[in-house]
């Protein structure tokens, strides 16, 4: 099963980071991979439980992954798994973890899946592994960015 992590130095604390990236109605002023993000069946917060579509750029096909919180510790560690059936993808999970350190935080993003149809895994994964990694690295890097420009922007 295809694996990443990327881990990202943030300007600012695991907690701030940590409300931001889960704050689904300012998801786009940052995120580079995205073309929209919305809590989905009835929720109005991220937590335990509550489920998101997000969307990708229309040059990733607007594939769109509805994901379901099967881990919350606030400013700490959520993590998602797939609960809808989008077109390439059989499963998909992900995780970010933050940590605090003297300059700031980092958040650590760790993501697994598996391509569909199964018959094309073999043409499938390698790419769409290479494509996760540089967008997961690129949307990292323009969070702590968007934070650096405006580190008042975190607390909103």
């Amino acid at each position: 099963m295809p694996t990443t992590s990327i881990t990202q130095q943030m300007p600012c604390s695991s907690a701030e980071i940590f409300a931001l990236l889960h704050d689904y109605p300012r998801r786009l002023e940052w995120d580079t991979l995205l073309s929209s993000a919305a809590l989905t069946q009835g929720h109005l917060t991220a937590g335990l439980g509550a489920t998101s579509l997000c969307v990708g750029k229309p040059w990733l096909g607007r594939i769109g992954i509805e994901t379901e919180y099967v881990m919350w510790r606030e400013g700490e560690l959520a993590a998602v798994r797939m609960i809808n059936q989008p077109p390439f993808f059989g499963s998909f999970a992900a995780s970010i973890r933050h940590e605090d350190t003297a300059e700031g935080s980092t958040a650590t993003y760790r993501l697994t899946f598996r391509a569909k149809p199964v018959w094309l895994r073999w043409l499938l994964e390698p790419v769409m592994l290479r494509v996760l990694r540089m967008e997961t690295r690129k949307r990292l890097k323009a969070l702590a960015a968007f934070l650096r420009a405006a580190p008042e922007q975190a607390g909103k």
